[in-house]
C-alpha cells in the first residue's frame, strides 16, 4: 500500500475526529450562517470504510489469518477508488491463493488504473495457475520492458511463486533471450539463478556460459563456476575458475570464490596456497589461516605465521589475535599467550583472545589461574548472552575434562539460573548428566530444549538416542531419531543413533545398514564400537574386532569403545 494512501487515510480520521468533536453537544452548536454548511453529510460505516477494510487485512495477515485478510481485502477494494488497496487485495489474494478473489480483485484494480504495470505480473501470475503459458509469457514480456531491470524482479516474483516450477521454467527459457537480458551482466547472473532456483540447471549453465563470454567479469566466471557445482561438475568449475585466475590472478574476490570452491571439494591445502598468492589483507590472512588449520598442515601454517609477525605494526586486534591462533597450533604457547595478551580491551577479538589464554593456562596445568580468569570474564560479559554462556559452558568442560562432573553440572544450573532456557547450557547440562548416569535429569533437559526448538535435529537425535541407549522407550526413541533423520539426511551420528534403536529393537539387519552407512560417512571411535558390537552380537566376530581396532587408531581412549568392547570380550 504506497504512502498516498495511508496520508489520505490519516486525513480521513482527522477529519472524522474533528466532526465528532462538533457533534458532541448538539443542542448547544450555533447554526452556521456560511452557505451549505447546514447540510449533514453522510458517514460510512466501518463495515465499508477501505482504510479500515484495509487495516483488518493486515492484522489478519499479521495473525496469519490469509482467509480473513482477503476477505476485508476484497471489500476494501470495491469500497475504494484508491488502486494500491485494489493492488495490496489482489497481491494478498494470490499470495494465499484465493484465485476467485484474486480475479475479483484484479479487475477492480484494472478499472481503476488500467496502465498499472503491475497489472501484466498480477495478470501472468492468474494465467499460470489457469495453465495460460501464452497469455502469460505475453504479459511478462511486457513487463522485461521496464528499465534499470525492475521488470525482471517482477518477472522473478512470478515465475518463484508458480506451483508447477516446470512450467515457470519453460517460460523463463523462452523470456531469458539476450535481447531481454540486455547489457548489464548482474541482469544475466540474477536470471541465472533463477533458472536454479527453478530447477532448470542446463539453463543456468547456459546463461553462466554465455555470461562468461559476453562479459567476462570476474562475478560471471564466479557464477559459471557455482553452475557446474551445482550441476554437479565440479571438475568443471575447477577449469572455469583456472580459466578466470589467468585473465585476473590478482582479484581478490575471485581468488577467494575459488578457495572456498577448493575447500568444498575438501582441497584445505591447495586453497590456502591460492590464496597466498597475490595481494594480501587481513581477510586473506585469515581465510589462508583457516585452510591451513583444517588441512593440518604445518608446511603451511609456519611460513603464514612468519609472513603475518613481518608485518609493520601497529597490529589489530584481529591480526593480533590470528597470531595467537597461528602460534597455538605450531605449539609455541609462551607465544600465543604473548599475542593474546596485546590484543586491547576495547577490541571485539579481546573475549575471544581471552578464552584462548584461559584453554591455554589449563592445558599448561595452571589451573587455578585459568579458573581465576574465566570469573573474571563472567563478570565482564554482563548482559551479553552469548558471550557469559560461551563462559559457562567453557568452565563445565574444564572441570569436567579434569574429573570433576558433578562440579560442572552446579556450573550448568548456575548459567542456567542466569540465563534461564539458554538452549546451548540445556543441551550441554543433558550430555553431561547421561554421561554421570543421571538419565532422568538428561531426559527431562532435552524435552525442554524440544519445547523450545522443535525441530532441531541435533536435540532430536540426542534424546532419541539417550532414551534407545538408556531406557526401554525404543518406539518414542525410534520416532525422534526418524524425525531427526528428515531433517539432517544422511547425518552420520543420526544414522548411528538409527541404527542403535534397531539393534536395541532386535531389527539386526536394519541395525548393521544404518551403522556401516554411519561408519562409511564418519569412522569414528564410537560409531565403531556400535557397529562392532551389532557385528559381534551377529556372530561376525572377527570382522567386529577389525573395526574397533579401526576405531581404537582413531580414538585409543575413547569411553563407549573401551567400554564396549570391555564388556563383550570379557
Amino acid at each position: 500500500m504506497n504512502s498516498g494512501f495511508y496520508r489520505r487515510a490519516v486525513g480521513i480520521a482527522a477529519v472524522a475526529a474533528l466532526a465528532g468533536c462538533a457533534t458532541t453537544s448538539p443542542r448547544h452548536v450555533v447554526q452556521s450562517r456560511e452557505p451549505l454548511q447546514r447540510i449533514v453529510l453522510p458517514q460510512a460505516s466501518p463495515n465499508q470504510d477501505p482504510m479500515t477494510l484495509a487495516l483488518a487485512g493486515e492484522f489478519a495477515l499479521a495473525n496469519a489469518d490469509l482467509d480473513g485478510a482477503v476477505a476485508s481485502y476484497v471489500k476494501a477494494a470495491q469500497a475504494s477508488d484508491d488502486p494500491a488497496i485494489a493492488a495490496q487485495a489482489t497481491r494478498v489474494a494470490i499470495a494465499g491463493k484465493r484465485w476467485d478473489a484474486a480475479q475479483i480483485t484484479y479487475q477492480r484494480w484494472q478499472t481503476i488504473q488500467p496502465n498499472d504495470p503491475g497489472l501484466c505480473q498480477a495478470h501472468a501470475m492468474l494465467a499460470i495457475h489457469n495453465g495460460d503459458l501464452k497469455s502469460a509469457q505475453d504479459d511478462l514480456q511486457k513487463l522485461l520492458s521496464q528499465p534499470d531491470g525492475n521488470g525482471w524482479r517482477m518477472v522473478a516474483q512470478a515465475l518463484v511463486d508458480a506451483d508447477d516450477k516446470k512450467q515457470a521454467g519453460d517460460l523463463l527459457e523462452k523470456l531469458a533471450t539476450p535481447e531481454h537480458l540486455g547489457a548489464k551482466p548482474e541482469i544475466w547472473i540474477a536470471v541465472g539463478q533463477l533458472a536454479s532456483r527453478l530447477g532448470d540447471k542446463t539453463l543456468a549453465d547456459t546463461l553462466a556460459q554465455r555470461a562468461v563470454k559476453k562479459f567476462g567479469t570476474a562475478e560471471t566466471y564466479i557464477w559459471a563456476a557455482q553452475a557446474k557445482v551445482q550441476a554437479g561438475d565440479k571438475e568443471g568449475a575447477r577449469v572455469i575458475f583456472a580459466e578466470a585466475l589467468k585473465r585476473d590472478s590478482k582479484n581478490a574476490h575471485l581468488r577467494m570464490a575459488y578457495a572456498a570452491l577448493l575447500g568444498q571439494l575438501g582441497d584445505n591445502a591447495q586453497a590456502a596456497k591460492l590464496l597466498a598468492q597475490g595481494p594480501q589483507d587481513e581477510l586473506t590472512f585469515a581465510a589462508r589461516a583457516a585452510y591451513a588449520a583444517r588441512a593440518d598442515d604445518k608446511t603451511l601454517i609456519e611460513p603464514l605465521y612468519r609472513e603475518l609477525r613481518a608485518k609493520p605494526q601497529p597490529r589489530s586486534g584481529m591480526t593480533l589475535n590470528l597470531l595467537g591462533e597461528l602460534a597455538e597450533m605450531l605449539e609455541r604457547k609462551t607465544e600465543a599467550l604473548d599475542w593474546y595478551k596485546q590484543v586491547p580491551e576495547d577490541d571485539e577479538h579481546w573475549f575471544e583472545a581471552q578464552v584462548r589464554s584461559v584453554l591455554l593456562l589449563d592445558g599448561e596445568g595452571k589451573t587455578a589461574e585459568a579458573q581465576t580468569r574465566i570469573h573474571q570474564l563472567q563478570a565482564r560479559a554482563g548482559d551479553d548472552a552469548k558471550a557469559l554462556g560461551d563462559v559457562y559452558l567453557i568452565e563445565a568442560d574444564l572441570l569436567h575434562k579434569h574429573g570433576k562432573g558433578e562440579e560442572a553440572v552446579l556450573v550448568y544450573d548456575r548459567g542456567l539460573h542466569a540465563m534461564p532456557d539458554d538452549t546451548r547450557l540445556l543441551y550441554a547440562r543433558a550430555l553431561l548428566n547421561d554421561d554421570l548416569n543421571h538419565v532422568d535429569a538428561a531426559v527431562r533437559d532435552l524435552r525442554r530444549l524440544l519445547e523450545l526448538k522443535p525441530n532441531d535435529a541435533d536435540a532430536l537425535n540426542a534424546l532419541g538416542y539417550t532414551l534407545a541407549d538408556r531406557t526401554e522407550n525404543q518406539k518414542e526413541a525410534l520416532s525422534l531419531i526418524e524425525k531427526a533423520l528428515v531433517l539432517k539426511p544422511d547425518e552420520p551420528a543420526i544414522l548411528d543413533s538409527l541404527g542403535w534403536v534397531q539393534y536395541r529393537l532386535g531389527h539386526m539387519d536394519e541395525a548393521v545398514t544404518h551403522l556401516r552407512t554411519a561408519y562409511a560417512k564418519q569412522p569414528d571411535a564410537e560409531i565403531a564400537a556400535h557397529l562392532g558390537e551389532v557385528l559381534w552380537v551377529s556372530g561376525q566376530k572377527d570382522e567386529a574386532k577389525k573395526v574397533w581396532e579401526q576405531g581404537r587408531k582413531k580414538d585409543a581412549q575413547n569411553k563407549v569403545l573401551l567400554d564396549t568392547i570391555h564388556r563383550l570380550e570379557s
